[in-house]
């Protein structure tokens, strides 16, 4: 009887709770998760007053702001990026929104967010492994969502035309395969916990010198086939829920209210459903800017004023921008927010139950992934754990790793390991999270004496030097938003110092962790250099497991590395030093010739070629067959550990027309990162996209194969490191926007 009973409580209880789920289903309908996004948002936009579409195009910061007599709204997180009011009686919540380049970032303050924090997306995509980047995403996801962040600002995917560009740590590298492939793989990852993310900045926002002012020139075949295809490949990937147009002027107009841009490429060719945010102080009007494209104003009170608050509404109310087009605008978020999960799954702050152990192991393989060895003459590295007297020379090794500046910035448990260096305020503070490379050193050598010197006094550095078995010397570069670096060079007096410990001890090993590539003048005398970039919150721990050989280096360069900056398309960085309020144009005269393809082009022998990785095994490529199948290009290829160790290589296809002309004479145009056993072998393939076998059309907006022979190569790197071609015939074949069939031609 009492197990009857029992059950008869439990089956009221369901079908009470069932009919009240139904209930509520039958009284919002767009609540019925079997309904598709678009027919959810439609319902929605039906059912709200010209106000509450209002509230949900308009963003607010989340922090309080004196000057202007700003104050954040309650519902607001202290110290975020932004703040959208919902739709409360229409189930649909609010928008909270905080930066998320490399982890869940804080404004600065009195009660900072403290966050894991990846490597630099630089470092991300120098692993060449969607996966990394995909686990990397996932667990920032996660970590917003314990914070309770439904919207993550991230998903920076601009190209690297310039290596000085201060926000290049944060973005995808040089080519727009190898940066929409792994950005997309990391927006994917994000998304995966019901949360919205961006891809930023749309477009062609490559330098940080007069962002807000310059005027970018480019002709529209140049862009689809660069800065647009990176961004084009990494929506396909990711379907992020929402694009962040950028500061700058495209061809004359604001990226924010360019129609060309929003309405014509992003909307009307991609097919993008979701909604376009603005930079944070990227709205310039009301009219112009909603009716070309722009979905929602952000982080007011950044821009001169309110434009889409009272303002839009008046120009609704006069029919100057359109009712359909409000309505429009409306729809997108929410679509977004049902596609992403965003109103099934709502978040709620709880950072007590973020797993920061396990987040801190995904920030260390990532670092571990995506660190590059150089150089390794002699096979210096990895260290002998027997080595008996270890120098440690400089960039604060002895506290901690580097971060990047601006408002990326993640804020780390331990706090700052080097406070108080200049500048202090944003872009800064210089950060140093506090996991030492020193301290992990010491760890793996724990019978060798390990001294450390800071570097400052040269002689003193090299007198060390002089007595140790073996240096290990370490570089930094800080860059952040809004600071484009004035040259290449390492400050301060880096490079001295590199060059004395280097000719004081022949067994030198340069750790260099840095925004983006820099000049070496010292690197004929040192034998080794690994490239850590920004390591992240686990960085001293993984640069010390790549150093003594627990971890075989596998990365690779998503970036040419210049030999000086005269080889540059533009060797003077247009609008360095800033000049406030100044307009100028920036001429992308080099068109889609961006990095490997302008050395190229134009013959010129970098200080390390992009794609270009070492390990401490060796590997080959074999086999390569390259055939047509259903009018589809198909590379395989077998990659052999010949070596003694265990390791992993990155196998890079690369295509160049025999007779067809293109920007540059080869594309990269696949890769597969391949893990092996000492003489394991693994038969690989890669499937090419058409559209990198094509020149865009704009005129009938296709990408349009010659017909020719087109040679095909494996190698390790664009200069062709360990390279195997073959040569394959293409018939002439046209291709949608999108790159996908139109017809066959003869």
């Amino acid at each position: 009887m009492k197990l009857k009973k029992t059950i008869s409580l439990l089956s009221a209880a369901v079908a009470m709770c069932c009919g009240s789920a139904l209930a509520a289903s039958d009284a919002k309908p767009w609540m019925n998760t079997q309904l598709g996004a678009a027919e959810r948002a439609e319902l929605v936009v039906k059912e709200m007053t010209m106000d509450e579409k209002l509230k949900l195009v308009f963003g607010y910061f989340g922090m309080d702001q004196e000057a202007k007599k700003f104050k954040r709204p309650d519902e607001s997180y202290n110290q975020s990026a932004g703040f959208v009011y919902g739709v409360p009686r229409l189930g649909i919540p609010n928008l909270w929104q905080t930066d998320a380049g490399v982890g869940v970032a804080s404004q600065g303050g009195p009660h900072v967010r403290l966050a894991t924090a990846l490597p630099s997306g630089l470092n991300t995509v120098a692993t060449w492994d969607p996966q990394t980047a995909f686990a990397g995403g996932a667990m920032i996801g996660a970590e917003a969502r314990g914070y309770g962040f439904n919207v993550l600002l991230a998903g920076g995917v601009n190209l690297m035309r310039d290596p000085r560009n201060g926000r290049n740590f944060e973005y995808g590298g040089e080519d727009p395969l190898l940066a929409g492939k792994m950005v997309g793989a990391q927006i994917k990852g994000i998304q995966s916990s019901h949360v919205v993310s961006t891809l930023k900045h749309y477009a062609l926002n490559d330098q940080e010198s007069g962002r807000t002012t310059l005027n970018v020139k480019i002709d529209d075949q140049s862009a689809r086939m660069s800065d647009l295809l990176a961004f084009q490949i990494a929506n396909e990937e990711g379907k992020p829920g929402s694009v962040m147009c950028s500061y700058n002027r495209v061809n004359g107009v604001y990226a924010c209210e360019n129609s060309y841009l929003l309405n014509e490429v992003l909307k009307k060719d991609w097919g993008f459903k979701g909604w376009v945010m603005s930079d944070w102080g990227a709205t310039h009007s009301t009219i112009p800017a909603a009716n070309a494209g722009l979905d929602q104003q952000s982080g007011f009170p950044f821009d001169l004023s309110d434009y889409f608050g009272a303002p839009l509404k008046e120009a609704v109310l006069n029919g100057w921008v359109p009712q359909a087009r409000l309505d429009d605008m409306a729809r997108r978020v929410l679509h977004a927010m049902f596609e992403a999960g965003v109103v099934d799954h709502p978040v709620a702050s709880a950072p007590n139950a973020i797993d920061f152990n396990a987040h801190a192991a995904v920030s260390q393989k990532d670092a571990q992934e995506g660190m590059v060895l150089l150089k390794n003459e002699g096979g210096l590295l990895p260290l002998a754990k027997s080595v008996k007297r270890i120098a440690v020379i400089g960039g604060y090794a002895d506290k901690g790793v580097l971060a990047g500046g601006g408002s990326s910035l993640v804020y780390p448990h331990g706090g700052n390991a080097v406070p108080g260096l200049e500048p202090k305020i944003w872009p800064g503070p210089i950060m140093y999270y506090p996991s030492s490379p020193l301290k992990a050193i010491q760890k793996r050598a724990p019978t060798a004496q390990v001294s450390f010197n800071d570097g400052s006094d040269v002689a003193a550095a090299a007198k060390l030097a002089q007595e140790s078995d073996v240096v290990l010397v370490f570089g930094t570069q800080w860059v952040g938003e809004a600071l484009d670096a004035g040259n290449l060079s390492l400050s301060g007096k880096q490079d001295e110092l590199i060059a004395a410990v280097g000719a004081a001890n022949p067994k030198t090993v340069v750790v260099l962790e840095t925004g983006g590539p820099v000049t070496m003048p010292w690197l004929p005398k040192v034998p080794a250099v690994l490239e850590a970039w920004y390591p992240g919150t686990s960085g001293g721990e993984a640069i010390a497991s790549v150093l003594f050989g627990e971890v075989n280096p596998s990365g690779h360069l998503p970036a040419t590395f210049p030999a000086s900056e005269s080889q540059l398309p533009r060797p003077a960085l247009d609008g360095y030093p800033e000049v406030a309020d100044k307009r100028f144009d920036v001429n992308y005269h080099e068109g889609a010739a961006v990095g490997y393809k302008w050395f190229d082009l134009k013959g010129l022998k970098p200080l390390f070629p992009f794609g270009h990785g070492l390990s401490y095994t060796e590997f080959g490529f074999s086999g390569l067959s390259a055939s047509v199948k259903n009018g589809t290009l198909e590379a395989v290829f077998t990659v052999k550990n010949t070596g003694k160790l265990a390791g992993k290589e990155v196998a890079q296809v690369y295509v160049a027309p025999l007779k067809a002309k293109w920007e540059a004479p080869k594309r990269l145009a696949g890769f597969r990162k391949v893990d092996l056993q000492p003489g394991g072998a693994a038969k690989a393939s890669v499937t090419v996209d058409p559209r990198l076998l094509a020149m865009y059309d704009s005129a009938s907006k296709t990408w349009k194969v010659a017909k020719g022979d087109y040679k095909v190569t494996v190698a390790a790197d664009a200069a062709g490191a360990g390279a195997i071609s073959t040569v394959v015939h293409l018939e002439a074949v046209s291709y949608d926007v999108n790159g996908k069939p139109l017809h066959r031609s003869r």
